[in-house]
């Protein structure tokens, strides 16, 4: 049985007016396995559902593999996050990289 990919999320961007209510800076970044408790609960609730797309093999049309790039659903922080992954048994980043241009398509 293959183990799970470790899931990464980062803060990669804010495009709303106000700063997070939960106090998340661009640049955080949290393993979902591990540290998903400290993650703003109306960020998780967008996240979870890229995430069970990509751990179980499944893509997201128009992002690269392995990558999803979401919004937070605050309509006043906006902050904009990158979900990655890796597998477990090595330190192979697959996509975690995120560019700017691309919240804009």
């Amino acid at each position: 049985m293959t183990k799970r990919p470790q899931i990464r999320i980062t803060l990669i961007d804010r495009k709303g007016p106000a700063g997070c209510h939960r106090g998340h800076t661009v640049g955080q970044s949290w393993d979902f396995d591990t540290q998903r408790g400290e993650i703003c609960p109306m960020a998780m609730h967008t996240a979870f559902l890229y995430i069970d797309i990509l751990r179980y093999g499944g893509s997201i049309p128009g992002q690269k593999p392995g990558q999803a790039i979401f919004s937070c659903p605050d309509a006043d922080t906006l902050n904009i996050g990158s979900r990655s992954f890796r597998r477990r048994s090595s330190s192979k980043v697959f996509a975690h990289k995120a560019e700017p241009a691309a919240l804009h398509a």
